[in-house]
């Protein structure tokens, strides 16, 4: 397009010049023919991961360029051709920056209210987990007319509790953006999976299924935040008494595998469809027919454990059910 201007304004057409590569200094609202060519060019370069300073630099890369091929075969510039092409690069430079920076914030924007709505969605979906929870402690205990020093009472106070956790950690995230990180701790493996099926079993009766907890070794232990494990631990049990058929088994267990300890939770659900497996922990994603949760369970679960160097994985069994396992480095116990 150089070339087509320098060819324009020997013709003394300077309007078509500006036209094609813009006028002097980048005035004018609409961008030329040259600008929509270097606007995309500042499109793909944002794509490439390109910073600003490399997006400048390739325009003066192509300079250079032109320069020493006029040397090499001896084609002298006049000022006047000097003078354009400094213009076209100097226009396209503005272009393609403009089109690279506001493609950049807008990406950012994008990133950042998604990161704002993730946030939200993990503290609407753990207080709304401990809500049920402490709803069907407060059910079972008026049914049955217990009383609060009972396990159904300690399930309740640990339901309150943990909203009370929930909402404190988030009052200091909005306190201060580098608020403390949540403390690690070396905890019994036996005790975890106790406290785990002792609100499991509320949640197993409520959907008609039946909580199986087989025993752990008690010599088990692993170092983690317990809180957002044990918060991670409940979402696997609550997808799997809301998945499984009615009447089947959700067994929860624990052992060591090498040196690492496996958290196993197994449903009947009768399998997933060819590619969810994978989609199940993508954030809002939701792959079965009832869709009554936000779809941030499973996504909020591995982030819990991959922060504690652990994973979550599921494996599938077509025709019968899954098994979600959570994998820890093992810890010995102090």
């Amino acid at each position: 397009m150089t070339t087509a201007t320098l060819q324009a304004e020997d013709e003394g057409t300077q309007a078509d010049g500006a036209r094609i590569s813009g006028a002097s200094g980048g005035a004018g609202s609409m961008l030329s023919e040259m600008g929509v060519s270097a606007a995309a060019h500042g499109k793909a370069l944002l794509e490439l991961d390109y910073s600003v300073d490399q997006v400048v630099h390739d325009y003066g890369d192509l300079c250079q360029a032109i320069t020493d091929l006029a040397f090499l075969r001896d084609i002298p510039f006049s000022v006047d051709e000097f003078r354009t092409l400094n213009r076209c690069l100097d226009n396209a430079i503005a272009d393609a920056v403009t089109e690279f920076s506001s493609e950049r914030d807008t990406a950012i924007t994008l990133r950042q209210n998604t990161e704002v709505n993730q946030r939200l969605g993990f503290l609407m979906h753990e207080l709304r987990n401990s809500l049920s929870v402490a709803t069907l402690a407060t059910e079972a205990m008026r049914l049955g007319n217990l009383t609060l020093s009972g396990a159904t009472g300690t399930v309740l106070k640990r339901s309150h509790d943990a909203m009370s956790k929930l909402i404190e950690r988030c009052l200091q995230e909005v306190k201060a953006e580098n608020a403390e990180l949540p403390v690690r701790e070396v905890f019994s493996v036996a005790a975890f999976i106790e406290e785990a099926s002792e609100t499991g079993k509320l949640g197993a009766d409520a959907r008609g299924c039946i909580l199986k907890v087989e025993v752990v070794d008690p010599a088990l232990g692993v170092k983690g935040n317990r809180e957002l494990l044990l918060a991670a631990l409940g979402n696997l049990l609550g997808n799997g008494f809301k998945f499984t058929h009615p009447g089947t088994i959700v067994a929860l267990r624990a052992h060591a595998v090498d040196e690492r300890i496996h958290i196993e939770v197994e449903d009947h659900c009768g399998g997933l469809r060819q590619g969810d497996a994978e989609r199940l922990f993508i954030p809002f994603s939701q792959c079965a027919e009832d869709r009554s949760g936000a779809g941030l369970g499973l996504s909020i679960s591995r982030q819990n454990v991959e922060a504690d160097r652990g994973t979550l994985s599921v494996l599938n069994h077509p025709g019968k059910g899954c098994v979600f396992t959570m994998s820890m480095p093992t810890h010995k116990l102090h």
